[in-house]
């Protein structure tokens, strides 16, 4: 009776407290990328091939798709951003798409609180919805497992791309970099700004190849500031002087930001001062 007792414990804790785990079929990803200012984050499932043909089988054409697996797709943005000129707001949508052969419908949706495609679909929670291009991989190249990626990366833009099996479709997206870094800036240059803040601010404007004599006069007070400027400084300040027109001044402060990084053996800044010194010495 004892050793009934026993098994019925040992049975009943087993069913009770064990849960077995077994791989997803789609596996959950989720990717994070900052483009310039603004974070974005997509949380999906990703679905495999295996064999399959996917787009107009799998996946039918002209029909509302999840644009992933299980619980769908979804999308952050820590500002607001602009696609093919509609603004979106800061915030959290779901994906759907409607895949067809030459084109994708892109929808972004308000509500997440979702699995799979809604039951009633509400066209006023639709924030977003355009076409893009279905494009096929030219060299066959296959994506076995749904992906979607960030690709060519600006501090102003980025490219969403879905792809899988032999197919891709490219979102282009834009951030609202340049109004939020000339918001700070104006900010800063009106209350006592610090050596640092006229540095990054004239790299800033290096980077964005914009109002570069503004750049130089700030790069020059900024090096004023710093007693003893390092070499990587004196290297912005080289190439703010040469977006100038300076190459005279340029080859000078590039020389001295050459000694410098000899002096701390950074092998990269001694040949990007050697080439620029030569480069300039052409003009």
């Amino acid at each position: 009776m004892r050793i009934i007792y026993t098994f019925l414990i040992l049975f009943i804790s087993f069913y009770g407290y064990s849960q077995l785990k077994t791989p997803s079929a789609s596996t959950a990803s989720e990717i994070h990328q900052v483009v310039g200012l603004t974070e974005i984050v997509v949380d999906y499932n990703r679905p495999s091939k295996k064999g399959r043909e996917i787009f107009g089988n799998l996946v039918p054409y002209g029909k509302l798709w999840r644009t992933g697996a299980n619980s769908g797709t979804e999308i952050s943005f820590s500002t607001d951003v602009s696609i093919n000129g509609t603004n979106i707001k800061e915030g959290t949508y779901s994906i759907f798409s409607i895949p067809n052969k030459d084109r994708w419908e892109i929808i972004f949706y308000s509500d997440i609180n979702l699995w799979s495609v809604p039951r009633s679909w509400d066209e006023s929670k639709v924030i977003f919805k355009s076409n893009f291009k279905s494009n096929i991989f030219n060299n066959g190249d296959i994506v076995e497992t749904f992906s979607i990626s960030f690709q060519d990366i600006t501090n102003n833009d980025f490219d969403l791309v879905f792809s899988w099996d032999n197919t891709y479709v490219i979102v282009p997206i834009d951030v609202p970099t340049r109004v939020l870094v000339d918001n700070q800036i104006e900010l800063i240059m009106g209350d006592n700004p610090k050596s640092s803040d006229y540095y990054s601010a004239a790299v800033y404007y290096l980077q964005e190849k914009i109002k570069l004599d503004i750049a130089l006069e700030w790069m020059n007070k900024a090096i004023d500031m710093i007693e003893n400027p390092r070499f990587f400084q004196l290297r912005q300040y080289s190439l703010i002087l040469a977006a100038n027109d300076k190459y005279r001044e340029a080859i000078k402060v590039a020389r001295k930001s050459l000694e410098l990084s000899i002096q701390a053996n950074n092998q990269d800044y001694v040949k990007m001062n050697n080439d620029s010194i030569s480069e300039w010495s052409k003009k």
